[in-house]
C-alpha cells in the first residue's frame, strides 16, 4: 500500500473515490491495484470503519 495514504481518513478517502468511480466492489480494486484485501479492511476497520457491499464503500 505504499502508494496509498498512512493515515486512516484519507485512505478511506481515497478507496471510497476508487470505488466510487472506478471499480464495482472491493475485490476487484484490491485486485487491480495489487492490494491485500484483508490488510485493507484491518487497517480501515482499527479506525472504526467497515466496508458495505450493498453501498460499495467503506464507512
Amino acid at each position: 500500500m505504499a502508494e496509498l495514504p498512512e493515515d486512516p481518513m484519507m485512505l478511506m478517502s481515497v478507496i471510497n473515490m476508487k470505488l466510487r468511480d472506478f471499480y464495482p466492489d472491493l475485490d476487484h480494486l484490491c485486485e487491480d491495484l495489487g492490494l491485500d484485501r484483508a490488510e485493507l479492511e484491518e487497517k480501515l476497520a482499527s479506525a472504526g470503519f467497515e466496508y458495505s457491499k450493498e453501498h460499495n464503500r467503506f464507512w
